[in-house]
């Protein structure tokens, strides 16, 4: 009769414990190892569909070192339109984030469950919210483009629309995690849904839900500027024709002023956050 394997430690006469062998027989260990040969399979997967490939990468890094040589000195004589389209990126990612503010929170109220009037609205309210977000900025600029013309306001609205998503989403999320007490305190006064959501609500998630505000307001300065390229306004405008004319100084100018206005909005946004904590 063949002798059992120990599954937990067993005392040696001084004291100490053996750890048993692991069982890589078990139900357990063979659904762990399943798992790790299905997640292996679907990177691998990956790999293959995205067409990873090395030697291209070592073919190409001579000629991008080729072309960054060529983008010296960089071109100066426009910079002022560079600044003005520059201003203009900041513009589409202020405005758009603003009013996605505006519009996200009650939204958010709806979507939460611990403050929404009734599941049945929570729902498709989520699901509206998913839409919004689950499709990129760049593409709902590229549908308002077609719709409005070219220029900076289809940025914005395609910004508003994604936002809203991405707002409203993580707005529900800070609301559903506040203490029960101040909202059941509140109501116990008498108080109606909008008074407890004015008084008692807003006031206790204001911080972090200005903070999430800003951190989507610098990652909508990062998306701006790309906007371009459909033709939604943007400094995106001037590198996408850089690029077409291959005018690696040009490029090199905007995206130079590009980097220097994403950084100080991303300082400037975490000098706001440290002041709201």
């Amino acid at each position: 009769m063949r002798k059992s394997t120990p599954t937990s430690p067993v005392r040696r006469a001084d004291g100490t414990y053996i750890e048993p062998p692991p069982d890589v027989t078990s139900p357990a260990a063979l659904a762990r190892f399943g798992l790790y040969l299905l997640l292996a399979s679907f990177f691998l997967a990956c790999l293959w569909l995205a067409e990873i490939d090395p030697g291209r990468l070592a073919a190409g890094v001579p000629r991008l070192v080729h072309w960054a040589a060529k983008s010296w000195p960089p071109y100066l004589d426009d910079v002022g339109v560079y600044w003005l389209r520059a201003a203009e990126t900041v513009a589409i990612a202020t405005v758009g984030t603003a009013f996605a503010t505006v519009i996200g929170f009650p939204l958010s109220v709806l979507a939460a469950r611990n403050v929404t009037p009734s599941p049945m609205i929570a729902l498709p309210v989520r699901w509206f919210l998913n839409c919004c977000r689950g499709v990129d900025t760049i593409v709902f600029a590229l549908l308002f483009v077609a719709a409005v013309g070219l220029g900076p306001f289809a940025g914005v609205l395609g910004m508003i629309v994604h936002s809203v998503g991405v707002i409203a989403k993580l707005d529900s999320e800070v609301v559903e995690t506040l203490p029960k007490a101040p909202l059941e305190a509140a109501a116990m006064t008498g108080a109606n849904r909008a008074k407890i959501i004015s008084y008692a609500l807003l006031p206790s998630a204001l911080p972090n839900l200005a903070s999430i505000s800003l951190y989507v307001w610098e990652a909508n300065v990062r998306t701006s500027t790309i906007l371009g390229i459909v033709g939604a306004g943007g400094i995106g405008i001037e590198i996408k024709a850089a690029i077409d004319l291959l005018d690696f100084p040009k490029l090199l100018t905007a995206t130079a002023i590009m980097l220097i206005m994403v950084t100080a909005i991303d300082q400037f946004s975490a000098w706001l956050r440290r002041r709201l904590n």
